[in-house]
């Protein structure tokens, strides 16, 4: 991506993702992160939860991705971050949680691009303030 091609007002293209437990089963192993939130939803509703939720950080790399996928490279990306405003809830059925990701160049300048990056799921906004500042080359 290079800074002639790329101007603010450009639209990423989108990406949904189905987030299912399956994928939270192997995301806990990978990231060891065996809270029962993540899995149980007696151990999540024992909390005030809806149900089973997806981890803040798999939700938040699936963000990413909506970044990383238009650049083509992950070396690109020279910050990121989010406010997390809503979890995913995650049904215990073969479809689990649509989430829908969207992008938007929001600024260019001095070689880099700002991506503004909106996380929905259902009419729930999942993530706020979230951006990532990436390299054109």
């Amino acid at each position: 991506m290079s800074t002639a091609e790329v101007a603010a007002g450009d639209q990423l293209p989108g990406l949904e993702v189905h987030v299912t437990r399956a994928m939270l089963v192997a995301y806990a192993g990978a990231s060891t992160d065996l809270n029962p939130i993540h899995w149980s939803d007696r151990a999540a509703r024992a909390l005030g939860l809806e149900g089973v939720i997806a981890h803040g950080m798999l939700t938040m790399g699936l963000a990413l991705r909506l970044v990383t996928d238009w650049v083509e490279d992950p070396g690109l990306v020279l910050s990121y971050s989010v406010r997390f405003t809503r979890p995913v809830v995650v049904p215990d059925n073969d479809e689990g949680a649509l989430v829908s990701f969207a992008g938007k160049v929001t600024a260019v300048g001095d070689g880099v691009a700002t991506v503004s990056i909106e996380a929905r799921c259902g009419d729930d906004n999942l993530l706020g303030g979230a951006k990532a500042e990436v390299k054109l080359v």
